[in-house]
């Protein structure tokens, strides 16, 4: 059965009808084209459609686009403002927290919503919090590394 959800997607309003069963992160890539969330196990085991909405971190595999009607959405595509990245995602760039870049969007948008709730986590809070995104490539080292370098506040240009 289609119905029409409207919400806010990256700071712009969308309306547009969807099939009842169709998944959030299936919304964004296929009817949005917004391919930066990727779909890793369908099962919100690894994190790598890892979206916002209304500002917390949430696995868009686990819910269905009907039931954020009305909501704020914020993909890894929302996170640069007027052409300049994201804090976050400066620093995963300068400390070279991706590798093939899979779960790099999810594990971005994870590390986004830690900082907000704990600006001063340590090593292992920032571990602990990553426990629900998960990649296969770095070892998390200098994913950490990465959220570190953003929580100190410095930038690619003051290092």
């Amino acid at each position: 059965m289609d119905i029409p959800i409207s919400l806010t997607v990256n700071g712009k309003s969308v309306t547009k009808t969807v099939d009842s069963r169709t998944l959030l992160v299936q919304y964004l890539r296929e009817q949005l084209q917004l391919t930066g969330t990727h779909v890793g196990c369908d099962t919100a085991q690894c994190g790598a459609c890892t979206v916002h909405m209304n500002g917390r971190a949430i696995k868009s595999c686990s819910i269905l686009a009907a039931q954020v009607q009305g909501s704020q959405i914020t993909t890894i595509e929302g996170l640069a403002k007027d052409g300049e990245l994201h804090p976050m995602q400066a620093a995963f760039r300068e400390c070279h927290g991706l590798q093939c870049g899979y779960c790099t969007p999810g594990m971005v948008m994870s590390a986004v919503q830690l900082l907000a709730d704990n600006p001063k986590a340590n090593e292992e809070e920032i571990r602990e919090a990553l426990d629900g995104n998960i990649c296969r490539c770095t070892g998390y080292h200098n994913i950490v590394k990465s959220i570190q370098f953003c929580q100190s506040g410095k930038t690619p240009t003051t290092v």
